[in-house]
């Protein structure tokens, strides 16, 4: 190993090796992004101090931030961050504690998000639509195309993936989703997504709130056409 490899791993090993930055790197081991206010919290620290901590592990790239609307939401950089904190972990011998959302039940599995689903459901298809290859892999800012499969897929359950392109705002992109911490799919793409649900009354939305229930119908074609059960 060179100079450089040698200061920049005592870099990473200093970054890491502070008790509060490794508190707040293995909080997001479970692939949920939180922000500074929360990670001030396990890291039992200030937020103002907090902030200090996320730059450094920023610029050490540990950790990499998305910034949704006025929030800023943090998460590993990577899988090969993770590798290495799992390592740390097996030599340290410490369990890790995992993410718990506290958000009301009825909205944690379904809602509205603006226009397109969140919540487990919208997670869950999101996944499934990667998984399926039917979402290109996300660019620098987040955003997908749709793979000539998910083309001719989208278009079997009548959503026009043209038509949505055409339209003057975002196409589809990941959107982190503020219960699971994971993205959903958002943008013209994810609206469109729940209209056909809406439509085909997979779920129905409350009168009251943003919550969706998800129907018996909807249940069945869910698992059926897409393999997501909840």
């Amino acid at each position: 190993m060179n100079v450089d490899n040698d200061r920049a791993a005592s870099n990473i090993a200093s970054a890491i090796g502070e008790p509060a930055r490794a508190r707040i790197l293995y909080c997001l081991m479970d692939k949920h992004a939180r922000t500074s206010t929360e990670l001030a919290v396990v890291a039992e620290v200030t937020p103002s101090t907090a902030s200090v901590h996320l730059s450094r592990l920023k610029d050490a790239r540990l950790v990499k931030v998305l910034v949704q609307g006025k929030h800023r939401y943090y998460s590993l950089a990577g899988d090969d961050v993770a590798d290495v904190l799992e390592g740390l972990s097996v030599l340290a011998g410490t369990p890790r504690r995992q993410f718990v959302p506290n958000t009301p039940n009825r909205l944690r599995a379904a809602r509205t998000c603006y226009d397109h689903m969140a919540g487990t459901l919208a997670v869950l298809l999101h996944d499934r639509f990667r998984t399926m290859e039917w979402l290109s892999n996300a660019n620098s800012d987040n955003s997908y195309d749709v793979t000539p499969k998910g083309i001719k897929m989208f278009k079997s359950l009548g959503i026009d993936v043209d038509q949505a392109r055409a339209l003057r705002r975002r196409f589809a992109f990941a959107c982190l989703d503020w219960s699971e911490r994971r993205s959903h799919l958002g943008g013209a793409l994810g609206a469109a997504l729940l209209k056909l649900a809406l439509k085909k009354r997979w779920v129905i939305e409350d009168l009251d709130s943003r919550a969706l229930s998800v129907t018996r119908q909807g249940r069945r074609e869910l698992l059926n056409r897409f393999g997501v059960r909840l």
